[in-house]
C-alpha cells in the first residue's frame, strides 16, 4: 500500500474516538444490501464527502460495530465521521453485523455468515455504485469490540480485499471469553474458538504485506488478547512502534486510543 495513504486511512481511524467538534459535513445515507450468502438483505450506512468530484475516485474505510450494536451505531454516537469523511475524502462504510456474529461464517447458524457479507459482499456493492479505488491499497476496515476483532480477522483472512486493517478494543482472541457474547451461539463448542480467533488467524496469514494498527487501553478487559497479539506480530518481525495509556476504551466514545501499532513489511 501506498505509505502515504495507509497513514492517512491510520490517522482517520485513530481520530474517531479523539474528535471533539459536533458540526456535519459529508453526506449520510442508510441503504438495504441483499446477501446471497444469507439470503436476506441487511442494512449498511455510507458516509461520503459533501462534494464528490467525478473525476475522482476514493479510498473507503469499512467500519464494524460492536457486540450488540448495530449499523448506524457509529454514526449516532460519533457524529464527527461526517467531518472526517470530508477532512480525508474518503467513504466510510458501516454495515451491519449482527448483534454477536463476531464477523465469522458461523457453523451453526445460516443467516449469519458475516465474513462473506462484510468481506466480499459489501465491498463488490460498494465498488459498483460508488467512485472507489476498487483495490486492496484503496480499502482498510477497522472496528470496535466484536468490530476490532471483525476487521483484523477479516483482513488477515483476506489480504487481497483489504490492504489495512485497525482495531480498537477489540476482542481478538475469542477464548477469553468463555460464556459471554454470544460466541457459543455462532461457534459452538469452545474447543473450536481459537480457530476463529484473531491470534490464531495471524499465525496462518498469508505474507502478503498488510498494515496494522492495534488501541487498548490497559485496564480494558480486553488487554491480554490484545498484549498476546502484539507479542505475535513481533514474533511474525513485523515493525511496532509501542505507546501505553492506562485507560480503558471499551465505550465507542471512550478514552484516546493508546497507538499500540504495528505494519507488515514487504
Amino acid at each position: 500500500m501506498n505509505k502515504f495513504l495507509g497513514y492517512k486511512l491510520c490517522w482517520m481511524t485513530l481520530m474517531l474516538l479523539c474528535t471533539a467538534s459536533l458540526s456535519w459535513a459529508g453526506k449520510v445515507d442508510s441503504v438495504q444490501i441483499f446477501s446471497k450468502a444469507m439470503q436476506r438483505s441487511l442494512p449498511c450506512t455510507i458516509i461520503t464527502p459533501s462534494e464528490m468530484q467525478p473525476q475522482l475516485t476514493y479510498q473507503v474505510l469499512y467500519l464494524l460495530h460492536g457486540h450488540s450494536g448495530w449499523h448506524s451505531n457509529w454514526i449516532l454516537r460519533v457524529p464527527q465521521l461526517s467531518e472526517l469523511a470530508d477532512e480525508y475524502q474518503t467513504i466510510i462504510v458501516c454495515p451491519e453485523g449482527g448483534y454477536s456474529s463476531w464477523y465469522v461464517n458461523s457453523p451453526l447458524q445460516p443467516a449469519s455468515q458475516f465474513e462473506t457479507f462484510v468481506a466480499s459482499e459489501v465491498p463488490a456493492y460498494i465498488d459498483a455504485r460508488y467512485p472507489t479505488q476498487a483495490k486492496r491499497s484503496g480499502r482498510a476496515i477497522s472496528g470496535l469490540s466484536m468490530g476490532g476483532h471483525g476487521a483484523l480477522y477479516l483482513a488477515l483472512r483476506h489480504p487481497d480485499v483489504f490492504g489495512m486493517a485497525g482495531s480498537m478494543s477489540g476482542g481478538v482472541d475469542l477464548t477469553e471469553s468463555k460464556g459471554k457474547f454470544g460466541i457459543s451461539e455462532v461457534i459452538g463448542d469452545s474447543t473450536q474458538w481459537a480457530n476463529y480467533s484473531v491470534l490464531h488467524t495471524l499465525k496462518k496469514a498469508s505474507a502478503q504485506t498488510l498494515q496494522l494498527i492495534i488501541d487498548c487501553g490497559t485496564e480494558d478487559f480486553f488487554i491480554g488478547g490484545n498484549r498476546a497479539l502484539h507479542q505475535n506480530c513481533c514474533t511474525c518481525k513485523c515493525h511496532i512502534p509501542t505507546s501505553k495509556e492506562p485507560a480503558a476504551t471499551t465505550g465507542i466514545t471512550g478514552a484516546a486510543p493508546s497507538g499500540i501499532s504495528c505494519c507488515f513489511l514487504s
